[in-house]
């Protein structure tokens, strides 16, 4: 994927972004934000009653504990850090240190988690395409850190965030799954793959377009 070019890259900024940027970017954050706390408490104090299909979810991941707060313990954290480094108005050096092993914690755990996934080959072929999306945007840009060149380090890491708070997007498609399952009697393993594809997609074509729509045309490196 080429980069963006630098001259004009602007970034994720509060009065430069706009509304709907912002506005996804924070729902995003919330809806991560709560997924994860809802899945530790999950894990520490199992729901004694649950829907059926939540309750075999909820058993799925007790399954894996320890993999899964390896997981979503760093990814919790990663999208705390993530506002301080979107937002140049609130940017602090540590935030950008930190966010670089938080993500690269992320993105290898995402792959132990997609090898007994609840959506089969599907999930895992979304997991293994956007989560090397993410890999690789994370170390494109933190090359450019590296090189002290933040004008090319932002559009790619802007892009790792963007793509991991793909996962925030998921939930609502879930929901629309879920509410709709007496209808279309597609059970989570059925419909988790594509609700992966339709979220992770949502976030990273949208980021794509936007920040092309700023930038002009890409230009290889």
């Amino acid at each position: 994927m080429a980069p963006i070019q630098t001259r004009l890259a602007p970034g994720l900024r509060e009065g430069r972004s706009p509304l709907w940027a912002r506005i996804g970017f924070w729902v995003c954050t919330a809806i991560a934000v709560a997924v994860v706390i809802r899945r530790i408490f999950a894990l520490a104090v199992p729901p004694r009653s649950a829907a059926p299909q939540l309750a075999a979810l909820d058993s799925f991941f007790a399954s894996h504990a320890a993999l899964t707060l390896a997981h979503i313990i760093p990814a919790l954290a990663f999208v705390l850090v993530a506002p301080f480094v979107v937002f140049r108005a609130s940017t602090r050096a540590w935030a950008g240190r930190l966010i670089y092993p938080l993500g690269a914690v992320v993105g290898l755990t995402a792959y132990s988690m997609s090898v007994d996934s609840v959506g089969g080959w599907i999930e895992r072929s979304a997991v293994l395409f956007f989560n090397s999306l993410f890999l690789v945007s994370l170390v494109r840009a933190y090359r450019y850190r590296r090189q002290n060149d933040p004008l090319r380090e932002r559009p790619w890491l802007l892009r790792a965030i963007v793509v991991l708070l793909g996962i925030a997007t998921t939930r609502p498609v879930m929901g629309v799954f879920f509410a709709t399952s007496r209808l279309t009697h597609l059970t989570p393993h059925q419909f988790f793959g594509i609700a992966f594809w339709i979220g992770f997609s949502i976030n990273t074509l949208a980021f794509e377009l936007w920040i092309r729509s700023r930038s002009g045309q890409p230009r290889v490196a």
